[in-house]
Formats: C-alpha cells, structure tokens, sequence
C-alpha cells in the first residue's frame, strides 16, 4: 500500500533527536513559554524573513489572534468585512465569525484554486477592511496584484499560510508569512512543517500589533500577574516548539522533494479524464496537497484503493454549505462547488520513493 501520508515514518527520521530533546525538556523542569519557544519564534522568524513570530496554540488560533491584534489597536471594529476565498478549510471563516468579522466569500480561479485580485475587487465595499489571502493546498496567491488592490483601497493584508510553509515569491524574494500584513501558520501534524500535536504562530513585521499579540496569548499579560489587556490562554506547548526547532531545519530539503515529485506528476501524467494542478515550476507552490480533479470522485477513489494506493478528499463540503453555516448556504460559488465535489489529494511527501512515485503514475495513466 502506498501511503497517503506515513506520519510515523516522516517522524522516525528524528527520532534520537526527538529523545534526546524531550529527556533534556523534562530535565529543565521548563514547560511553558521557555527557551524552546523563544528559540523556535526567532528561528522560524528568520526562515520567513519577519521582524516578529509568536508561537501559539494552532492555526486557528493564530488567525483569530490576528484579527484580535488589529481591534485591540482600534485598526478593526465588530461588523467589519473580510474577503475570504469561498473553496478555503472552514477554519478561515469561523477565525472572522469567532471575532465578530463579517467573511464576504469570493470564488477562486479554478486553475490555481486561488482568488483573483480582479474578482476581490468586484467584492469590495465600504465596509471592507480586509482581505485574508489562502495559500490553497501551498501555492501562493498572486501577491503583486493582490498588495497593489489593498494599497490603492487601503485595506489589510492577512495571509492565511496554515499549507505554505516555505513557499517563495520569487520576483518579491519574500516566502509566505512575510507577503502581507501579518500570517497565520498551523502546524497541524500533517503539515509540510508539522509538530507532534497542536500548534500555531503569527508572522509580522508590525511590532505594535506583534506586542499586542504576545500579550493576548498570555491572559493579556507581557509581565507575570499584571495584565493590561483580556487575554486567552493560546501559548504555543514548549515540548512542540522543540520538535518543531528540529524539524524546520530539514524544511527546504522535505518542500524540494515534494515540488520534484510533483513535476514528475505533471510531465507524466497523461490521462484527459484527470485534471492536473497548475504549477510553473517555481518555489511558489510547496505541495502540502497535490489536487488533482476527475468527474467520477468514488469511482477514481476505489480504483485508486483496488491499486492500493491511499488517496484523501480535502474538503468534501465547502465552508458555504455546512451546516453549521446555515446563514450562507443560500450561496453560490460555482468554481468553489466544482472544486469540492472533484477534488482528489494524491500521496506526496517528503519520505516517498521513486518506485512509489512510478506506481501512482502508472496507474494514473491506466485509470
């Protein structure tokens, strides 16, 4: 069986280190908010080229501490708008409803799978103060036309880079998290940087709104028992900061690995009833998901499973048809909708051999 993601064998890579790291962790005696955390914020700061990183509890969290941020320093209010690709992982909106933001959904390109700075701007409206940019499965937004929108209407940037970890703009020679006015990171175990558990963190280059931040995750706190602002709890666990640490220093290697696999797929891959993803070869897209598209989903599915080969749907439902957001089903996104009802995630990963990656494309070929 090809894997669709071995988490455990991605982990066993690190394993004498993971020990070691977590023998020394107990040894401190330093299990919140220590030197680990401190460590990795300065490490994965500087990996993005952001002036600030704050750890925190997930991805989520991350977001809503953001936007938590910018109300805090009186840049945002209650009822205010925010663009919002309608195809993102739920999440994203339930971040701007959670803080009393009002998420304006826009359908995205179907080639990229990522919104347009022209379709934003059919969307905006007095009351937008806000485009929150989804780096979709880890292929960037393109950012140039995308800033150039927000600059003209002067709105705020938002990067929701939860599967763009390490991905690169080129042409701004700037990686996610350092493309907009701050960034949201999840390192879901399952992410191209992924920790043992929950976690997230933010990147800026905003030291106002960094501040603020840091007090926010701490009970509103920057000294122990003096609280200036209400606070949560969504520290960023010491233990997963030093794993985290030990695995960001293979990321470049693991995003290389995962970009070559992906141009074999697309040189040879040659099937008209499967839909490849755009790539142009570049650093932009670091394939936390590699999303093909086909007509028959379940029948694709149990071919793949018949060849064994471990395939994912990532999202079946889109964010406007939930249930638990009744408000926006009466919605239409229809690039959004097709996307959710054809999409396939295919097994890429850091750990994938070249006889792995012959087989799926073999078999692709023969589907």
């Amino acid at each position: 069986m090809i894997k669709f993601l071995d988490l455990p064998k991605i982990n066993a890579r690190f394993d004498t280190q993971f020990k070691n790291q977590f023998d020394s962790f107990l040894n401190t005696g330093q299990y919140i908010l220590g030197d680990g955390v401190k460590s990795f914020e300065a490490n994965f700061a500087a990996f993005c080229g952001t002036k600030h990183c704050i750890g925190v509890s997930n991805g989520f969290d991350a977001l809503v501490l953001i936007f938590k941020g910018y109300m805090e320093l009186g840049v945002l209010s209650k009822g205010d708008q925010v663009i919002v690709p309608a195809n993102t992982f739920i999440a994203s909106i339930l971040a701007l409803l959670e803080v009393g933001l009002e998420p304006v959904m826009v359908d995205p390109n179907l080639s990229t799978f990522n919104i347009e700075a022209s379709d934003i701007k059919k969307q905006l409206t007095n009351k937008t103060k806000v485009i929150l940019v989804v780096h979709l499965y880890g292929q960037l937004c393109n950012m140039e036309a995308i800033n150039d929108l927000a600059k003209q209407k002067q709105l705020l940037v938002i990067e929701d880079a939860a599967q763009a970890h390490g991905a690169l703009n080129k042409s701004l020679n700037s990686k996610a998290g350092n493309l907009g006015d701050a960034a949201a990171f999840s390192f879901y175990p399952s992410k191209n940087l992924g920790a043992l558990g929950d976690a997230g963190a933010i990147t800026t280059n905003n030291s106002n709104l960094a501040d603020v931040i840091f007090k926010l995750r701490n009970y509103g706190t920057s000294t122990k028992y003096e609280n200036e602002i209400l606070g949560v709890n969504n520290r960023m666990d010491e233990i997963q900061a030093l794993f985290l640490n030990i695995k960001l220093s293979v990321l470049e290697n693991d995003n290389s690995h995962r970009q070559s696999i992906a141009k074999q797929y697309i040189s040879k891959i040659n099937n008209n009833k499967i839909k490849l993803p755009f790539f142009d070869g570049s650093k932009n897209h670091v394939f936390h998901l590699f999303v093909v598209l086909v007509n028959n989903r379940q029948h694709f599915l149990e071919y793949l499973k018949v060849n064994n080969i471990e395939a994912a749907v990532h999202y079946p439902i889109p964010p406007h048809k939930q249930v638990a957001l009744q408000r926006f089903n009466h919605l239409k996104f229809p690039i959004t909708e097709k996307i959710h009802e054809t999409c396939v995630s295919l097994p890429i990963s850091p750990i994938m051999t070249s006889l792995e990656v012959d087989t799926v494309i073999e078999k692709l070929n023969n589907y």
